[in-house]
């Protein structure tokens, strides 16, 4: 039995600032903007928030036809203690009242739980024809007390479609790895703000990845970090890190010195850096969109083989693998993920000052709320996006309401 993902999408807002322009506005040391790695920063606008990023995500890959018994959103930024964001896009992306509707949590690794969960009801035939829905959504919580962070948070939802049809990446069933123990690196300890540790980060990411393809190998047979996989996509809080996990990688299961680490990181990795340098930190959507860039940029129109890295602090991570190949190519092409990415708004640094307030309460439990969408048209009308895309305008006695904004 096979099974993987049939369909990806992502939507990552209508606005961005470049990294430069925020770095100038913080008065953040230009120098290590070069460590970042990173062109643009997603920013939401008021009117957006984890379930109209959801659900722009994936309604243009979920058909009216398809027989989706499973719909999981994975995210960080819940909007209830009970009700789940699932339930919200259910509604809005039209799904079956027969569909199965959770929501998981931890960090930025949830979504390739999800993933591996859906993969495996799929593969098991108990359900021949099934398909399960999983959207990884999150918003930014972050201002000038994140310091160098702030410009790696991104925004949006990546989506991702699991049937017997996998059309973008066929999962190699039973080959992965796990590596997970408890670690307080970051945390969103109220609906307000994040805190991080980033050293602590950073190590706990680097560790999960050498202990996690430890147990890929131990798995998998006649692995080899270097050529069994043609390409890789890992989690990407910011593109430099992903740099630096390579490099670790090649050193210590290839033996390979700075040079030879250098040419293969230009060939088998920074193809899926392309889109996370223009979006930031997407959390567990964030390995879906670097393998939405890989498709991309390569456009494969053979069978390749890619290895994937999901990282969730706190910590829980996983190294699973699939195959990639024309239809692959055509089936991402079709999303026509990089238009939409040009065509957000670029706002000024003045701009993104004024949002940041309102976007930093976006998730507290206000009664009554109401959100004025057409305060911002001056950002909405320089933003390039031809289908409806859901909004937020308020809350009505604890209650999110939304509305369709039109091109």
């Amino acid at each position: 039995m096979t099974a993987g993902i049939e369909a990806l999408n992502v939507y990552c807002g209508l606005a961005q600032i470049p990294v430069p322009a925020l770095f100038e506005g913080r008065g953040l040391d230009p120098e290590r903007l070069g460590n970042l790695m990173m062109e643009n920063r997603s920013v939401g606008l008021p009117f957006e928030d984890p379930v109209t990023n959801a659900v722009n995500a994936a309604a243009p890959i979920v058909d009216p036809s398809d027989r989706i018994e499973i719909v999981i959103t994975s995210t960080e930024s819940g909007l209830d203690y009970s009700k789940s964001v699932a339930s919200y896009v259910h509604e809005y992306l039209g799904l079956p009242s027969t569909c199965r509707v959770i929501e998981v949590k931890q960090a930025c690794y949830a979504a390739t739980a999800a993933v591996q969960m859906a993969a495996a009801y799929v593969a098991s035939g108990i359900s021949p024809g099934a398909k399960v829905l999983v959207i990884a959504t999150d918003v930014a919580l972050v201002d000038e007390r994140a310091g160098y962070s702030e410009p790696a948070v991104g925004f949006g939802a990546a989506a991702v479609l699991i049937s017997d049809d996998p059309r973008v990446l066929a999962l190699d069933l039973g080959a992965f790895g796990n590596h997970s123990y408890e670690t307080m690196d970051s945390a969103r300890p109220a609906p307000s703000f994040d805190i991080a540790d980033s050293d602590r980060s950073l190590f706990a990411y680097l560790d999960c990845l050498t202990n996690c393809f430890t147990a890929y190998r131990a798995r998998v047979d006649d692995v080899d970090f270097a050529t069994t996989f043609d390409h890789l996509a890992m989690h990407t809080p910011f593109a430099g890190m992903v740099k630096a996990a390579h490099r670790k990688l090649m050193r210590e299961f290839a033996g390979s010195g700075l040079a030879e680490a250098e040419e293969d990181f230009g060939r088998r990795v920074l193809p899926s850096l392309t889109y996370p340098s223009r979006v930031g930190n997407l959390c567990s959507g964030s390995v879906y969109l670097a393998l939405a860039s890989l498709i991309d940029t390569v456009q494969p129109d053979e069978t390749r083989r890619v290895g994937l890295y999901s990282y969730g602090s706190g910590c829980s991570s996983e190294f699973f693998s699939g195959l990639i190949d024309r239809e692959s190519t055509e089936a991402i092409a079709a999303r026509r993920i990089g238009d939409h990415l040009t065509g957000r708004a670029e706002i000024t640094f003045d701009e993104y000052a004024k949002v940041l307030p309102m976007n930093l309460t976006c998730l507290l439990p206000e009664r009554n709320r109401t959100v004025d969408v057409g305060a911002y048209e001056h950002i909405v009308r320089r933003a390039r996006f031809d289908r409806d895309l859901l909004v937020n305008t308020g809350t009505k006695d604890f209650h999110r309401t939304y509305e369709w904004l039109s091109p």
